[in-house]
C-alpha cells in the first residue's frame, strides 16, 4: 500500500509550527521555508517541513 504524503496549506502549517499566517507568508516570500505552488495556492510537504525544522535546530548548535 502506498503511503500518502501529508501536505499543509498556509493556515495548517502556521498551526503546526505555532506561528502566525503572516510569518509563514514572509518565510515563503524570502524562500526561507520549503514550499511549492499549484497555480496561486501555496502548499508545504510535512516531511520537508520536519526536515527544515531539524536543520533549524542544528543551526543553533
Amino acid at each position: 500500500m502506498e503511503s500518502q504524503k501529508i501536505t499543509f496549506n498556509v493556515k495548517e502549517v502556521s498551526v503546526y509550527l505555532r506561528v502566525s499566517n503572516s510569518s509563514i507568508r514572509k518565510l515563503v516570500r524570502t524562500r526561507a521555508i520549503p514550499f511549492y505552488r499549484v497555480l496561486s495556492r501555496i502548499f508545504f510537504d510535512k516531511e520537508a517541513i520536519d526536515l527544515w525544522i531539524a536543520n533549524q535546530d542544528s543551526n543553533l548548535t
